[in-house]
């Protein structure tokens, strides 16, 4: 008989070799007293008022789709620590944290949610498609990487004008797999265009891991071939995001073209709230929520330092479950828009 020969490795049989980042790893921040509280307070607004969200959802004044935040929050109030006014936000549909970090009051969040008039988008465009001209967000998206060409867009806006502001185009590991991501990052690289592409890998794009859909995994090294610098990021620790971020955003800042973050989080809910997230245990959510809660690391780090004791941090739990139950109360009560609005907001006459 001849020789048989050994049957080639299968995919599952192979172990791909570490991956490494595109440049060295920030160490993270050290915060002053006041740099804890505060990203303390909003992670914790982000959190209530996700909780609550998912609360109303489920009582049916929420419609449509609904994407929560819940464990992601270090992410977008580290981004926003090191960013300034000016400075151009845009993200897909997961985006009341986003809006909170930047400045927008929860009540007209929340009433977007609910479809209210005092939305901020008029109670038009619901959980996945609010705006504020005002705070520089331009808007959740619901198309999956839709906006990563419209936060490229705002960042060749910046350059054209002459100013020293720059776009944080957020998008999920999910999205990163769009071809039209490649396409924006080939033109930031090639006019050298203010933005930072902060990927929030949350490790499953909508109920698939990524180690299924994604031949790299690591999603630092995606501009390499477009020459863009990368870098993970541990997204669970708003120090180490504001580290990366105050890097990234002075790189761009100083007129050397778009980086990209990999922000290494996790969300504790299902991809929306008709999602049961069965591909996952019980077990390793809760792995997470008890060794890496951003939250939790935050007030551990404030009371170890005795910037602020139990009581302290009981009261600012009790202000933010007054905004939030206020934001509620106003969801609820504001009225629903006019029929004629149907017809606003749909054409601009030069």
């Amino acid at each position: 008989m001849p020789a048989t020969r050994a049957a080639p490795a299968t995919k599952a049989a192979r172990k791909p070799a570490a991956a490494k980042t595109n440049l060295p790893v920030t160490p993270p921040a050290t915060f002053t007293k006041e740099q804890e509280l505060e990203a303390y307070r909003i992670m914790l607004l982000i959190r209530r008022f996700e909780e609550k969200s998912g609360q109303m959802y489920g009582m049916g004044l929420i419609g449509g789709f609904c994407h929560l935040y819940i464990g992601q929050e270090a992410v977008v109030t580290g981004m926003q620590m090191a960013s300034k006014e000016g400075d151009a936000v845009i993200t897909g549909y997961r985006d009341h944290g986003h809006m909170l970090a930047c400045g927008m009051a929860a009540k007209g969040v929340l009433a977007e949610l609910t479809g209210r008039r005092g939305g901020l988008s008029k109670g038009k465009g619901g959980s996945m498609h609010m705006f504020s001209k005002e705070k520089h967000f331009y808007g959740g998206h619901g198309i999956v990487g839709a906006q990563v060409s419209l936060g490229t867009g705002l960042a060749f806006a910046h350059k054209y004008r002459g100013n020293d502001n720059v776009s944080l185009t957020y998008f999920g590991d999910g999205a990163s797999n769009q071809g039209q991501v490649y396409e924006s990052f080939n033109m930031a690289e090639l006019w050298k265009l203010p933005v930072v592409y902060v990927i929030e890998n949350n490790r499953y794009a909508m109920g698939t891991a990524v180690t299924r859909a994604s031949a790299q995994t690591d999603f630092s090294r995606r501009g390499i071939s477009f020459n863009i610098p990368g870098e993970q990021v541990d997204g669970m620790d708003v120090r180490a995001v504001k580290a990366a971020a105050d890097k990234a955003i002075a790189w761009c800042r100083a007129g050397n073209g778009p980086y990209i973050l990999e922000m290494q989080t996790y969300r504790y809910r299902g991809h929306s709230m008709s999602d049961p997230a069965k591909y996952r245990t019980r077990e390793e959510v809760q792995k997470v929520r008890d060794e890496s809660d951003p939250i939790e690391m935050v007030r551990n780090r404030i009371l170890a330092q005795k910037f602020a004791g139990e009581d302290d941090l009981k009261k600012i739990d009790a202000d933010v479950r007054n905004i939030v139950n206020e934001a509620a109360e106003f969801a609820t009560s504001d009225p629903e828009p006019d029929p004629s609005e149907l017809y606003t907001d749909i054409l601009v006459e030069s």
